[in-house]
């Protein structure tokens, strides 16, 4: 622009600005999206006298280009009001300025009204770009009716509503749009075939992508970067990762697409160091890239390792968008990383990531299973817009931090907003009786999904009324209600009706629940470890000698608890009786000085779930040296006094364990956070929120 302005002042001291030529040349180079300058462009454009309708549409293209529909609809109006007529490429050009949904949504029918009005009804240019802009904004039945009337439909046609459906998850009737335009013998582009692959992708149809991908070879059909990228993606999503690998060889050039996709079909099939070896060799990474390789190690459940891949990515100074946002806080979620999970939101803020439903729904999923409700609840009342999956996340998150009331107030309150719920929003309001012995109240609930919203209740519904029903001691009644099921019932009913019998000592029933459960998973371990238990508590030694023995026949080993606590940013690991960590010699005099304290004032050791055939020293050495203690210890002596401690803990918390931890409480007045296997325990002043209940 500068060596521009300096030929328009040549021009203008030789005199030769005023040939309309050069001038419509000038306007051009203003209205370009690379070089130009479109207010520099307006005065140029002022300053001819009675401009054709090219030129009016430059205007409007320069404007589209630069993103600015308010400028590009201003010049239109100008461009009526002048009394110029539109022609065929004014009307295209004005649709292509609207790129957001918002945008498009409010002028998309008067300028279709336009159309129509100005004799461009049937014009395939104008019919294609109308086509997009409904599918832009999501009114992809009207793109339809459009179509289906166009009279002069070319392969870019097919290809736009393709694409509309595509952008709007309606991949069945995209693939169904290629099999009718096949029909009609209209020869696919290359764009017509990345918009399918994408459809195969999208649904995860691997039998009609390698039906795409065998028209490609028998019609010889020369494949470029974008359609191997497609290719690459379809497999690589579909499972077949080593498809998606053949292709990436035999590609004559690749770019940082075709990498991202073949890191992302490893990942997702679980070859992790695959996927990481190809990740380090790309030549050229950007967040894309990091993403996948972040979302590969969330989705095999390595979160550590997706949290310092996300670290990685940010020494590289690699800016990730909101979808990385979403994994990071994913991992953060299931590590109970609170530290980390507010590092990420004050991230997300300071560099202006947009705080879409997606990003807003993984920060309500990650304060809620990092037990800080008051922020989730902060996220979800500030969000613009909510779904289904919103509502939802937010009633669980009450749910499993011991507030069911208002889990059960937010129900009441998505169904007054006309959200309707869906089978995994009842889970939700079930569990929320579950933990608080809310029975009347679930049955009512169980019974309004069919009455009320004609959701069937599926095995895990059943599995739920199972487990509120058998906590509350109604053991018959859930036992009935398993054999009344319309479907067979799985490991988890029985499982639930097990951990009732558990709770209430109901011998005769938890082996038969037991028996059923072997059944069906002969080498569950966790059947053997209750059972063992129960007979445990109940005082039967033989039994119990019984059951290890058969666990020993089958080489079965109870799975060591383990307890995940976050200290500076750094998550730290715990098994019961570890002395591997480096502060371990600290950690088990503080845990000495602990037992002591809490024994004043009141603790007795729970030993009834620990094999009898110890003494009762050694049996409570056993239950003193949890994970759980050990990290309450190692969180009181490495953060100050009156902070949280938060503990992840991979089964199901011990009673003496949630007796001890209410006394810490009390005696060392922190709040301790304790997430097990179902469910939150947050205890503060010797009392837990679960009220000994759970």
């Amino acid at each position: 622009m500068r060596e521009f302005k300096q030929i328009h002042s040549h021009m203008i001291r030789t005199g030769l600005i005023d040939r309309p030529s050069d001038r419509y040349r000038m306007v051009a180079f203003c209205c370009s999206p690379t070089v130009g300058d479109m207010n520099y462009a307006r005065l140029l454009f002022d300053d001819i006298p009675d401009p054709d309708p090219f030129l009016w549409n430059t205007m409007i293209k320069g404007h589209a280009s630069s993103g600015s529909s308010d400028s590009a609809l201003s010049v239109y109006l100008d461009m009526l009001a002048s009394d110029t007529r539109p022609d065929g490429y004014t009307l295209p050009f004005l649709l292509r300025a609207f790129t957001s949904r918002e945008a498009a949504s409010a002028f998309v029918r008067a300028i279709h009204s336009h159309a129509v009005r100005f004799g461009f009804g049937s014009n395939a240019f104008v019919v294609n770009a109308l086509i997009h802009t409904y599918s832009l904004c999501g009114r992809i039945d009207d793109a339809r009716v459009l179509f289906d009337k166009s009279a002069n439909r070319d392969a870019v046609t097919w290809n736009a509503l393709m694409s509309g459906y595509n952008r709007c998850k309606r991949f069945a009737e995209s693939l169904g749009l290629f099999v009718e335009m096949e029909r009609e013998g209209i020869a696919p582009t290359s764009v017509t075939l990345v918009s399918v692959l994408s459809a195969c992708t999208g649904s995860r149809d691997l039998d009609f992508g390698r039906r795409v991908h065998q028209c490609i070879t028998d019609h010889s059909i020369e494949t470029n970067l974008i359609l191997d990228n497609a290719l690459i993606d379809m497999y690589a999503t579909c499972g077949e990762a080593e498809a998606a690998l053949e292709i990436f060889k035999d590609m004559k050039s690749r770019d940082v697409i075709s990498w991202t996709a073949v890191v992302r079909g490893l990942a997702n099939s679980g070859q992790l160091e695959r996927a990481r070896e190809f990740f380090d060799q790309t030549p050229e990474r950007d967040f894309v890239l990091w993403t996948a390789m972040i979302d590969g190690y969330v989705r095999a459940g390595h979160y550590r390792e997706a949290l310092e891949i996300f670290q990685e990515m940010q020494a590289e100074k690699v800016r990730p968008d909101g979808f990385t946002m979403v994994s990071v806080l994913t991992a953060c979620a299931h590590l109970g990383a609170l530290e980390m999970g507010e590092w990420v939101r004050a991230y997300i803020e300071k560099n202006k990531i947009k705080i879409d439903v997606y990003v807003g729904n993984a920060l309500i999923d990650m304060y809620s299973k990092c037990g800080n409700v008051e922020s989730a609840i902060t996220v979800f009342e500030k969000l613009s817009r909510k779904d289904k999956f919103t509502w939802t996340a937010m009633i669980t998150g009450l749910a499993v931090n011991g507030r069911a009331e208002e889990a059960l107030r937010l129900f009441s309150r998505m169904i007054r907003a006309s959200v309707k719920p869906d089978e995994i929003t009842y889970i939700g309001v079930l569990s929320a009786c579950t933990h608080a012995g809310f029975v009347e109240r679930g049955r009512q609930y169980f019974s309004s999904m069919i009455a009320q919203h004609g959701i069937v209740p599926s095995v895990t519904h059943y599995g739920c009324m199972v487990d509120l029903l058998g906590r509350a001691g109604h053991l018959r009644e859930a036992l009935e209600m398993i054999e009344n099921m319309p479907t067979r019932p799985n490991s988890v009913v029985w499982g639930a009706l097990l951990g009732g019998c558990r709770i209430h000592r109901d011998i005769k029933t938890a082996e038969m629940a037991a028996e059923r459960m072997l059944e069906l998973e002969p080498d569950n371990v966790t059947v053997y470890v209750v059972l063992s238990n129960i007979y445990s508590i109940c005082g039967r030694l033989e039994d119990v000698k019984r059951v290890r023995k058969l666990m020993e026949e089958k080489r079965m080993s109870k799975t060591p608890g383990c307890s995940l606590i976050e200290m500076n940013g750094v998550v730290h690991e715990f098994v019961a009786g570890d002395r591997f960590h480096p502060r371990s010699g600290e950690i088990y005099q503080k845990l000495s000085e602990m037992g002591r304290r809490i024994r004043v004032a009141g603790y007795v050791p729970d030993v009834s779930e620990v094999t009898l055939d110890l003494g009762e020293e050694e049996r409570e050495d056993s239950v003193g040296r949890h994970s759980e203690k050990l990290a309450v210890a190692f969180g009181l002596i490495s953060s100050g006094e009156g902070t949280a401690i938060r503990i992840v803990k991979n089964l199901r918390m011990c009673g003496d364990c949630h007796n001890a931890i209410k006394f810490v409480s009390e005696v060392y007045q922190r709040e301790v956070v304790v997430r097990d296997r179902t469910r939150f325990h947050h205890f503060k002043e010797g009392a837990c929120s679960c009220k000994d209940y759970w």
